[in-house]
């Protein structure tokens, strides 16, 4: 006898589950659009032909979600929200937390997006986008003196503006995601380490080359520069056994 495929056992599928899964998919096809209101609670029920309990879930689940937002009393049904990266960062946070998304991974995906979005606007920029980064490395400087947070949130706005001067949202908003993510896991340990002080020295110095070579137009050369900083700020807090990728970035 031929041995088939081996099955796993499946799950039913909750209604409100098919509830979201028919509005995320109205969202992805443009058929409902930020600013746009759902039918109310009662016409819902009557479309879906489910109980009121069904629907209230299924609308709890998109609000905690971040895509729709309801107000008590409001007689309209709920509104659909603009994109927000807070659902995205979620399911990163839960994949570096629970499954199997290393900090090694997350780090190197943020090189690989950083340099890429550095060469992108060294060709790109501005004088007055040039100069702007310029004042971001002021923010930098004077942050050292505050804390690592304030150091991190100044940081935050210079790779901001490197993925607006390279009109990339995607990167900008994975960029935004993942950093916040990496920080999550470790930023205490860099806040309280006895070089921090050492480190965000240098990683101003960094940003400070990497600017210049912008404004040279040598993206190259500004894209390897962003790598080493990261791995220099980074690679102490990922296993030794896991840098080999890190390293390969730098080369």
């Amino acid at each position: 006898m031929v041995e088939g495929p081996r099955f796993q056992p499946v799950q039913p599928v909750r209604a409100y589950q098919r509830i979201v899964e028919q509005v995320e998919e109205a969202l992805a096809r443009g058929d409902l659009t930020p600013g746009q209101r759902l039918p109310s609670e009662r016409e819902l029920v009557t479309q879906f032909a489910v109980s009121r309990s069904t629907v209230r879930e299924a609308l709890r689940v998109l609000e905690s979600n971040g895509v729709v937002r309801s107000r008590p009393g409001d007689p309209n049904g709920p509104e659909i929200l603009p994109f927000s990266s807070v659902a995205l960062r979620k399911q990163v946070v839960r994949l570096a937390r629970v499954d199997q998304l290393t900090l090694a991974e997350l780090i190197s995906f943020r090189m690989i997006m950083d340099g890429a979005a550095i060469q992108v606007a060294s060709r790109l920029r501005t004088p007055e986008q040039l100069a702007e980064l310029e004042g971001t490395l002021v923010a930098m400087q004077n942050a050292i003196d505050v804390d690592f947070a304030a150091f991190s949130e100044a940081d935050l706005t210079f790779h901001d503006v490197i993925a607006r001067i390279a009109r990339n949202s995607l990167i900008e908003t994975c960029n935004e995601v993942v950093r916040g993510v990496v920080l999550s896991l470790i930023s205490d340990k860099i806040a309280h380490a006895p070089n921090s002080r050492a480190l965000m020295l240098e990683s101003l110095q960094h940003h400070a080359e990497v600017v210049e070579a912008i404004r040279a137009g040598d993206g190259h050369a500004a894209a390897r520069i962003a790598r080493q900083n990261m791995y220099d700020y980074y690679a102490g807090y990922v296993p030794e056994g896991e840098r080999d990728a890190l390293r390969a970035l730098t080369d």
